[in-house]
């Protein structure tokens, strides 16, 4: 089995999600070539983990990246074709699949080989329900970010230079400029550690000991649809169906019921922490440690003995 492994970059080093599409091929014992665009150094560290790289010295744009793929798929005819699921990868997978006529299957968290023919299992109705779905062919997938571990370091393998010509005609979407918000500058999907504040902070004052809770763990902040809709903290820390699907090594909710509009993207965290004056929460069927109490009271507690912690450690 061939696998073509789309790297998506920041314009330089390889997305932490992207790398995970390494140990995703080598669990159903596919033979892995990664496929980097744009940038050099990023073709290198991927070269480095053992995997052969196909390297070519284009945009990056959507209808590039749709350009690109689409003439490396045909040249390559990989029996699968491995995205993260970023944003980026929501637009050029789906394109992808219908220029070429395709499978697709969408924000994967599993891959298992029944019979000699590859599972796909990926939640459906909002995380409720596991959906295992099989494709004829050729099939175009986009993995969820920490389903899979990422690649140690291995023994250096080699990186192709190609050439792929971009007809004009395909480039249908010229960027003249880009405005960007502070607070972009978050990065949710690749956070170890988040910890995210729900309805039951009670208001802006309060959300702020969420803020310092993630300071003093060096985390990330995150939120439900609430607070951002009340204006505590900007869209771009919305974690849930209408934000960022994230898996952390621990996630921390603070005044989270467990809507599963919440749940379904953030179900995959390794280690959860819900903290809830309502015992009955649903947020505590998916958590490994659940605290029963106000949250405005608990947090507070939680951050002094975590400065105590750090100050014996040093």
């Amino acid at each position: 089995m061939k696998a073509l492994l789309f790297m998506e970059t920041d314009g330089e080093k390889v997305l932490g999600g992207s790398l995970e599409l390494i140990s995703a091929a080598k669990a159903l014992d596919a033979e892995g070539t990664a496929l980097i665009v744009g940038s050099r150094v990023a073709a290198d560290t991927v070269a480095n983990l053992g995997t052969p790289v196909i390297f070519i010295d284009a945009a990056a744009d959507c209808d590039t990246l749709t350009e690109v793929l689409s003439q490396m798929v045909k040249k390559e005819n990989p029996d699968i074709v491995l995205l993260s699921n970023t944003s980026m990868a929501k637009d050029v997978a789906p394109r992808i699949t219908a220029r070429m006529g395709l499978g697709c299957v969408s924000d994967v968290i599993g891959m298992s080989k029944d019979d000699g023919k590859v599972i796909y299992t990926r939640p459906a109705y909002g995380g409720t329900v596991l959906e295992h779905i099989e494709v004829e062919g050729t099939a175009v997938v986009t993995v969820r970010s920490g389903s899979f571990p990422k690649s140690e370091e291995g023994s250096k393998a080699a990186v192709t230079e190609k050439k792929v010509e971009i007809p004009a005609g395909a480039i249908k979407v010229k960027i003249v400029d880009k405005v960007k918000d502070i607070c972009e500058a978050v990065n949710l999907e690749e956070a170890e550690i988040i910890v995210a504040g729900g309805r039951g902070m009670g208001n802006a004052e309060n959300f702020k000991l969420v803020e310092e809770l993630a300071n003093v763990l060096g985390g990330v902040v995150g939120a439900t649809r609430p607070p951002i809709e009340d204006g505590w903290i900007c869209r771009s820390h919305q974690v849930g169906q209408s934000g960022k699907i994230v898996s952390p090594k621990l996630y921390i909710a603070c005044g989270i019921s467990g809507a599963t509009q919440h749940t379904s993207g953030m179900s995959g965290s390794n280690y959860i922490v819900a903290i809830n004056k309502d015992e009955e929460a649903p947020i505590f069927e998916i958590a490994d440690v659940s605290i029963v109490g106000n949250v405005n009271e608990v947090i507070p507690v939680m951050i002094e003995e975590m400065k105590k912690v750090k100050e014996e450690a040093k």
